[in-house]
């Protein structure tokens, strides 16, 4: 029988981190590793880095290899030359290079995104079924997909016009008015739990306490990165650490706010492709989020190709405010 020495020991080396470099065309990205077992991509999302999976991934490492990385234009995934408009299609590439480099067996991986990497896994699974097994796409924002588009356009429009103008934290705050339910802050330029339409109504479902739903800076207003910056804010271990992670993450705000957003949000998924590889895909929403544009659209996308659907703990950013609760819901899902 193992000793306490030897479990810890193992323990250890199973959490302990191992870090790489991918050359990818035009870019040079920067990975980390964790755990043995089936390989599983955690994609961060908004301007967040491998960072935001810190404490998803060790606690995952006991039953998976676990690689987080920072998006190319990310913190230490550097572009070969200046940033310009981001688009799903190359980053989808990058975690196929990834998945080839990582599992050079074949064996398919499972692969997990939030908010805009949401839409990235989902052009993986359309383009490389092959590659995957299993793909958990946390409300991808796909304004295509909502009942009034144009009215999802014109949030993520504002947003990076107010960036381009007026800096980081306008366009935040453009973006939390942009998203608010109405009556809230902004008067909400775009609402949906009060929609008018009987198929917005049917999209967002029942919501509980009376229409109550998260106020947009836990749920769809702010990115994840800012996210685990109040989240980690008044923490007392490992201060130093994690308010370095997340100035690294809140140095990406600009690269996402000019050249990801847009063109991310407004990517028009491969349906047929999407609904021939049901069966691998789980859609995820989160239960404090339900009526907000984020998990409107992932409700929607999951009716429309016939994917399972999966609610987690929190809200749009759920995986910061509570991962130790998230990450037992991935778990579920991932084996289930």
């Amino acid at each position: 029988m193992p000793t306490t020495d030897a479990t810890t020991a193992a323990a250890t080396a199973a959490t302990a981190v191992r870090t790489g470099r991918l050359e990818a065309p035009g870019a040079t990205l920067h990975y980390e590793v964790r755990g043995r077992g089936p390989l599983l991509v955690m994609m961060p999302g908004g301007s967040a880095d491998a960072g935001i999976y810190d404490t998803l991934a060790a606690g995952l490492a006991d039953r998976w290899t676990v690689v987080a990385f920072d998006p190319r234009g990310y913190s230490r995934s550097t572009l070969h030359g200046p940033a310009g408009e981001q688009l799903p299609g190359a980053h989808s590439e990058d975690i196929a290079r990834l998945i080839e480099l990582l599992s050079p067996d074949g064996v398919p991986a499972a692969v997990f995104g939030s908010s805009s990497s949401a839409i990235v896994a989902l052009d993986l699974l359309s383009r490389r079924p092959g590659l995957v097994g299993r793909v958990v796409a946390h409300e991808p924002p796909l304004v295509e997909l909502l009942p009034d588009p144009a009215a999802g356009r014109a949030v993520f429009a504002a947003v990076r016009e107010s960036f381009l103008r007026d800096g980081v934290e306008a366009a935040m705050a453009t973006m939390a008015a942009g998203l608010a339910p109405e009556g809230g802050a902004g008067g909400g330029r775009y609402e949906v739990a009060t929609g008018a339409d009987e198929e917005s109504r049917a999209a967002t479902g029942p919501v509980e306490d009376g229409g109550a739903i998260a106020p947009p800076e836990e749920s769809g207003g702010a990115s994840e990165a800012e996210a685990k910056g109040k989240a980690g804010a008044g923490a007392k271990a490992g201060t130093g650490a994690e308010a370095a992670t997340v100035r690294r993450m809140m140095a990406n705000l600009p690269v996402f706010l000019e050249h990801v957003l847009c063109s991310f949000s407004g990517h028009a998924p491969d349906l047929d492709a999407l609904r021939a590889a049901g069966p691998k895909l789980v859609v995820g929403v989160g239960r404090d989020s339900r009526a907000l544009l984020p998990a409107v659209a992932a409700e929607r996308l999951a009716q429309r190709v016939g994917s399972a659907t999966a609610e987690f703990p929190g809200g749009h950013v759920g995986l910061t405010e509570d991962p130790v609760a998230f990450g037992a819901r991935l778990r579920e899902v991932l084996l289930g």
